[in-house]
């Protein structure tokens, strides 16, 4: 097998595919209440979520390390209705795992899966913010 092109191809049995830096490029997570949203995700994640308006919608924007990394934001818009069915996203919890489980109650919000390891990749928790969405959060090992 061949990497080319900073890994975005690779020839395997002479087939070319191309690969996917990341799978997730961007989440938009829903909010009933905006601001209510944001301060639970800034008090939890311990970090201060950056308020911008893109085509008339308020957006909550994480904070990431690079402007090219996989990013989100919590937003609210009429388009999204916030809930526990559908995709789990889970968000990096960077080593602070237990620290933002430890605050979810406090800020409003119900861990419903408690730190759990799932071996070589860390440990993963789930989470309901205050909006009603089903979070995931990953630490990586």
């Amino acid at each position: 097998m061949v990497a080319q092109a900073a890994g975005m191809l690779r020839t395997s049995n002479s087939v070319q595919e191309a690969i996917m830096q990341n799978a997730i490029n961007w989440v938009d997570i829903p909010a009933a209440d905006f601001d209510r949203a944001v301060q639970f995700y800034s008090t939890v994640l311990g970090v201060a979520l950056r308020k911008e308006v893109y085509n008339g919608v308020p957006n909550g924007i994480f904070p990431t390390e690079t402007r090219d990394g996989v990013g989100g934001a919590v937003v609210f818009s009429p388009d999204f209705t916030p809930g526990t069915s559908g995709a789990l996203v889970y968000l990096n919890a960077d080593g602070k795992l237990d620290a933002i489980l430890a605050r979810v109650p406090a800020a409003g919000g119900q861990v419903v899966l408690a730190k759990t390891s799932i071996g070589d990749p860390g440990h993963i928790a789930i989470l309901i913010d205050t909006e009603g969405n089903k979070i995931g959060l990953h630490q990586p090992k």
